[in-house]
């Protein structure tokens, strides 16, 4: 069985006749993300690398910095991760006023107010050092694509992935939400250390949306490309925290929104 994916009987119409058979479809299901013994927020997602999800949230949240402020992270019961944080963390009441489910296809659904939202600032990138050569962001579909072997079964997830100047692939999550996609990908390098990302673009499968654009900047992302369009609020974001947009990435073209290469 493929990690991530559930076989389950359908009926298979092919004009006029119906065959029985069995299909792939990518599992949804809930993560309580607790800080001690208090729930932070609920998400959507599928299953696997759930602290590394957890993490990247904390650190787009913004209730985090660095690695070093997560004491532990467990995952020992189902559906459950549990983060302790350093005693140094204050946790704002803006961001802790999450108290709704998150589904899989919005990262913002559980703020409370406009001010959590407000909470999520982007912060300026850095001066403009990294450099990528057209032709290389012209091969990140294909490398993406080649290595989405959920999506190869199922059909049914998004996935987010982080390459180096020369167009390599470096690592890649798939969830059945974007956002989760990202905070997989951004906990897996935050806990290895790995972050800011000063030299990575991220690719991202479906639109690049403001909260993208948000967690990508506060991970140090200088360029993130999109395979569909941006959002305005999007756009706008990436141009004042100085990040490279790219969106319609696919089929030999794509469209610079913002920055330069």
């Amino acid at each position: 069985m493929t990690p991530g994916a559930v076989r389950v009987p359908i009926g298979k119409v092919d004009g006029l006749v119906t065959h029985r058979q069995e299909d792939l479809l990518a599992v949804e299901e809930p993560l309580e993300i607790r800080l001690g013994s208090k729930s932070l927020s609920v998400t959507m997602r599928t299953p696997g690398q759930d602290c590394e999800l957890a993490a990247g949230f904390l650190l787009a949240e913004g209730i985090i910095s660095s690695a070093s402020q997560i004491r532990r992270i467990t995952n020992s019961q189902p559906n459950i991760v549990v983060v302790e944080l350093s005693a140094e963390v204050v946790i704002q009441p803006a961001q802790s006023q999450r108290g709704f489910v998150m589904t899989s296809a919005c990262g913002l659904c559980g703020k409370a107010s406009l001010k959590a939202l407000e909470a999520n600032h982007c912060p300026a990138l850095p001066p403009r050092r990294f450099r990528i050569d057209p032709g290389v962001v012209h091969r990140l579909p294909h490398e993406l694509r080649s290595r989405q072997h959920v999506f190869e079964t199922t059909g049914g997830l998004h996935a987010a992935a982080l390459f180096n100047p020369q167009g390599e692939l470096g690592s890649l999550r798939e969830d059945v939400g974007r956002h989760n996609a990202v905070d997989k990908l951004i906990g897996h390098a935050l806990l290895n250390s790995r972050t800011p990302l000063r030299d990575s673009v991220m690719r991202v499968s479906g639109r690049a949306s403001y909260e993208l654009v948000q967690k990508a900047s506060v991970a140090g992302i200088p360029v993130l490309a999109a395979v569909g369009a941006p959002s305005s609020l999007a756009v706008a974001t990436a141009d004042r925290c100085g990040m490279t947009l790219i969106g319609f990435l696919r089929n030999g073209r794509f469209n610079l929104y913002t920055g330069s290469l």
